[in-house]
């Protein structure tokens, strides 16, 4: 079993900067690609971006390419989203999720095993 907690979420203007920690516990990272996916109220999840095991590999939505950078530090058990330039439509409740798969990071969150509770994002304007 993997556990996987979410900080660093909050209150931001536009324009304005977040980083994302995504800390896994229960058993080590190394084998996971690890994906970020967010969510508002009503709306289906929608991935963000994605990390392959050892970091090689990245994959962005086109909503958040050039602005987000996802990074992970498998010593440390964590990954990392550094969110940049936040607009307003990137409020939502951000999850980082894990699946046990060493190909390129998966868009689909059914692939994922494990998840996080989330952590809340708000952007105003």
């Amino acid at each position: 079993q993997v556990q996987l907690v979410e900080s660093g979420g909050g209150l931001v203007q536009a324009g304005g900067s977040l980083r994302l920690s995504c800390a896994a516990s229960g058993r080590t990272l190394r084998s996971y690609a690890v994906g970020w996916f967010r969510q508002n109220l009503g709306k289906e999840r929608e991935f963000v971006a994605g990390i392959s095991w050892r970091g090689g590999r990245t994959n962005y939505a086109a909503s958040v390419k050039g602005r987000f950078t996802i990074s992970r530090d498998n010593d440390k058990n964590t990954v990392t989203l550094q969110m940049n330039s936040l607009k307003r439509e990137d409020t939502a409740v951000y999850h980082c999720a894990a699946e046990a798969w060493l190909g390129d990071p998966r868009t689909e969150s059914a692939r994922y095993d494990y998840w996080g509770q989330g952590t809340q994002v708000t952007v105003s304007s």
